[in-house]
């Protein structure tokens, strides 16, 4: 009996039978067949016609972890190496809230003043507890977003050195392939790693803040050493003398650095990214440093040095993996752990029973 309230013992009571409910899903909604991947071949072709679409393809799969992606985009990059190398690299960075965002939308127009395409990889910082990141950085770059010569590209940081994503390397790769002749790699900003992205860019600008601090505070930081250029933002209104300041302490500070290899002493400059205000002499420092390094041969021998550097980091990568991945280590890796945390064993001596377990594995 589909109701009870329906029986004999409740005459008069009568419960009609109810509506039969749609289905939750539209009868109408065709669903779309799986996007087919495109082949390596289809990729560099699509790339170097300058196909926005095909590139961002491509950077996700250079991002991807799944190893049949990777076979793909490894193939890709090889095959766009003979296009790329023929773009000026511009490595930013600067302590967060010190305006790199809102910068490079101004820099990115007066760059594209001069005609050419601007690649933007912008690098989102991801989150230790979700692993997540927002990628907004989009939305600060109103004027840019829009432009039909610039391309932004936000990257989740993934926890790898210095802030900055594992695969920005191969992406400079795609998308100089695709006529990107400025690119432009904007870091997290966490002031002390930035080697990463300074072992792949040509010049490298860090965007500080008045009143950061005094000149002993700016030898103290690494970073001061790897910049080519330093720039004081929001010199402008009641801030425009402490910047006049900043950048008076921050010259103080870099004469007590070595002259770099390059042979360029750092300028520091002010500007305000807000305001537009002395965007075009920062960027006609830039232009005199790419051209002064070019005229030296340092230009070439730091692309070198940069492609020398990123073979070791892949085999130092290749290698992390390749250990981690080992069924043998995998075994024995908590059980080490642990001994280490029940000081049964001191973690040298832990490290070294695996690393033997994975070599002996590797020889059978």
């Amino acid at each position: 009996m589909e109701h009870p309230e329906n029986s004999e013992a409740y005459k008069g009571l009568v419960v009609n039978k109810g509506i039969e409910q749609p289905s939750s899903v539209n009868p109408y909604l065709k669903r779309k067949p799986k996007k087919r991947l495109l082949s390596a071949a289809e990729f560099v072709e699509g790339i170097v016609k300058g196909d926005i679409t095909i590139l961002s393809q491509a950077v996700t799969l250079v991002e991807s972890v799944k190893p049949d992606h990777q076979v793909i985009a490894q193939e890709v990059i090889e095959k766009c190496l003979p296009y790329s190398g023929d773009s000026i690299r511009i490595g930013i960075s600067g302590v967060p809230g010190a305006g790199k965002s809102t910068s490079i939308d101004v820099f990115g127009l007066h760059v594209l003043e001069k005609g050419g395409k601007l690649a933007v990889l912008a690098i989102d910082p991801s989150s230790e507890r979700s692993k997540g990141s927002i990628l907004g950085d989009k939305t600060r770059m109103e004027q840019l977003a829009v432009h039909p010569n610039s391309f932004i590209r936000p990257s989740p940081s993934a926890g790898s050195l210095g802030g900055v994503a594992r695969k920005t390397r191969e992406t400079i790769i795609l998308c100089e392939a695709a006529g990107f002749n400025k690119i432009f790699v904007e870091t997290v900003g966490v002031g002390q790693s930035e080697i990463a992205v300074h072992s792949m860019v040509d010049f490298f600008l860090l965007i500080q803040l008045a009143g950061t601090g005094d000149e002993l505070q700016g030898i103290k930081r690494g970073i001061m050493e790897m910049a080519d250029g330093i720039v004081i933002n929001k010199a402008d209104g009641d801030n425009l003398e402490r910047a006049k300041l900043a950048a008076t302490q921050f010259r103080n500070a870099l004469h007590l650095f070595p002259l770099p290899d390059s042979g360029w002493a750092p300028k520091v400059m002010t500007y305000s990214g807000f305001y537009n205000i002395g965007v075009k002499e920062v960027w006609d420092m830039v232009y005199e440093y790419i051209d002064f390094v070019k005229d030296n041969g340092y230009f070439e021998y730091r692309r070198n040095e940069q492609s020398k550097f990123w073979m070791y980091e892949s085999i130092n990568e290749q290698l992390r993996d390749s250990f981690y991945n080992n069924p043998q280590v995998e075994a024995l890796l908590r059980e080490r752990e642990q001994q280490v945390l029940q000081g049964n064993l001191t973690s040298f001596v832990a490290a070294k029973s695996l690393l033997d377990t994975y070599f002996e594995d590797l020889k059978k």
